[in-house]
């Protein structure tokens, strides 16, 4: 009967010191004291610090929008130049077909020319 005296009292102990069940009962507490001007260095040096990455980022992001801008004036030059070339290939196309014509080929070659004088 003692020892189930014994574990309600300790158990009592520990709640009346604010412990609980399966909690560290040993507190860390940093040897390091920062003051107030230390403190501030360090949120400046933090700020800074994401400050940096964020333009790391924003300059990363504004050099894929020159890729972008750079290809893409250069696929609009190249489908101008397809559009030049395709005419220029209908053009070939067309003369070609015109002599091949069966009425080119019944055309004879013109006579020495006559002149009438007054």
């Amino acid at each position: 009967m003692s020892h189930s005296h014994y574990n309600r009292s300790q158990y009592a102990a520990r709640r009346r010191s604010g412990m609980n069940r399966n909690q560290n009962s040993v507190a860390f507490v940093s040897s390091i004291k920062l003051g107030p001007v230390t403190h501030t260095v360090l949120v400046a040096l933090m700020i800074t610090v994401l400050g940096l990455i964020y333009l790391t980022q924003a300059i990363k992001a504004t050099s894929y929008d020159y890729e972008t801008e750079k290809i893409s004036s250069q696929i609009t030059r190249l489908e101008e130049e397809q559009v030049n070339l395709e005419v220029e290939n209908a053009k070939l196309t067309a003369l070609s077909e015109v002599r091949d014509s069966s009425v080119a080929r019944a055309m004879v070659s013109p006579e020495a020319p006559s002149y009438v004088n007054n």
